[in-house]
């Protein structure tokens, strides 16, 4: 059974630094394509950033681009979204699922997400 499990998420000031964390378990992760999606108030899910199951080949979106850093360790099956010079448009429920690098495809999310609030 697959579990992603999001964390750390908060408010922040705009300019102001994040680390979100998702924690894999239920497949073996490090054969594994993963990705970060949010969804902002209203709106429907927004793809942000994905990585190859290596780590060595990454890709944003353009409006995170030169902002948001995508990582991982597959030793603690654990992905990782460093999110620098926040701004209000960030605000969102953040989450991580697995994905096709090299497609473009997705699967839904299935953990319960990470509140990310950014506002002074």
């Amino acid at each position: 059974q697959v579990q992603l499990v999001e964390s750390g998420g908060g408010l922040v000031q705009p300019g102001g630094s994040l680390r979100l964390s998702c924690a894999a378990s239920g497949f073996t992760f490090s054969e594994e394509d993963m990705c970060w999606v949010r969804q902002a108030p209203g709106k429907g899910l927004e793809w942000v950033s994905g990585i190859s199951s290596t780590g060595l080949s990454k890709r944003y979106t353009d409006s995170v681009w030169g902002r948001f850093s995508i990582s991982r360790d597959n030793a603690k099956n654990t992905l990782y979204l460093q999110m620098n010079n926040l701004k209000a448009e960030d605000t969102a429920v953040y989450y991580c699922a697995k994905y096709r690098y090299y497609t473009g495809s997705m699967d839904a999310p299935v953990g319960q997400g990470t509140q990310v609030t950014v506002s002074s």
